[in-house]
């Protein structure tokens, strides 16, 4: 069997985007290439990483350029026929924008950058990207941001709380969802949600900056390594990857 292929899209002022390489490529060691925005293939992978920074500058509002781009025309057939595809920090502002997932990345709530180690807490194992977690696990790795405030609808948020599509809450270490974890303000606490298929995920907190132990936590590996054997384990499908 061929290795996993990860994919992850360069923008503009992307940022994070060697960071994901790194973790897909020196730590779990699967096969892992760059996808440039103006790019029209997406060159066999088996997963499609968005990686955090500031595409475009963040012009208009986070994400809402990125969206336009060539790549992410691919990117959303390729979801929509059930590839997997994992945004972060900035990746998930580009999922909300392209209406891969639903509701949007707001201002934080104290009109500052936040950039510090923060829990969350595990609210659904079992899935693509969380099946090697149990439920309640709380995991530690860092937030950078300045648009992280989770926002929907309330007829929006209580289909994704019935579907089980919040995957991840700000806690305590000792998985407490209270108000002085959250670090931005969002929807009860909301750090990642899933879309209703299962194939697609966002998250705030960069887990592809929780990989080693000589960088203060490994628990992003979890994240990594569930998507990692989803794909591995998943019976071949009629996906299109090119």
């Amino acid at each position: 069997m061929a290795p996993v292929r990860f994919g992850i899209v360069v923008f503009p002022g992307s940022n994070c985007d060697h960071d994901a390489y790194y973790a897909v490529k020196h730590v779990l060691g699967a096969d892992a290439v760059f996808l440039w925005h103006r790019d029209t293939t997406l060159r066999g992978v088996d997963v499609v990483i968005l990686p955090g920074g500031f595409s475009y500058g963040d012009y208009l509002r986070c994400g809402a350029i990125a969206r336009f781009s060539p790549i992410m025309k691919e990117v959303v057939r390729f979801a929509k026929a059930g590839g997997f595809v994992m945004g972060i920090c900035n990746g998930f502002q580009i999922l909300c924008e392209s209406g891969l997932l639903p509701g949007s990345l707001l201002r934080n709530a104290s009109l500052r950058f936040v950039c510090r180690m923060v829990h969350i807490r595990t609210e659904r194992a079992g899935t693509a990207f969380t099946r090697l977690l149990a439920q309640g696990q709380v995991l530690t790795m860092p937030v950078a941001h300045g648009e992280g405030n989770y926002y929907t609808d309330a007829s929006t948020l209580a289909g994704l709380e019935a579907k089980g599509q919040v995957l991840f809450r700000y806690s305590t270490l000792d998985g407490q969802v209270t108000p002085g974890a959250n670090p931005n303000g969002s929807l009860r606490n909301i750090a990642g949600v899933m879309n209703e298929e299962g194939n697609v995920f966002g998250l705030m907190p960069h887990p592809e900056r929780a990989m080693e132990h000589i960088i203060g936590s490994v628990d992003g590996a979890m994240i990594f390594r569930s998507v990692l054997e989803a794909v591995t384990q998943r019976a071949p499908s009629a996906v299109s990857k090119e």
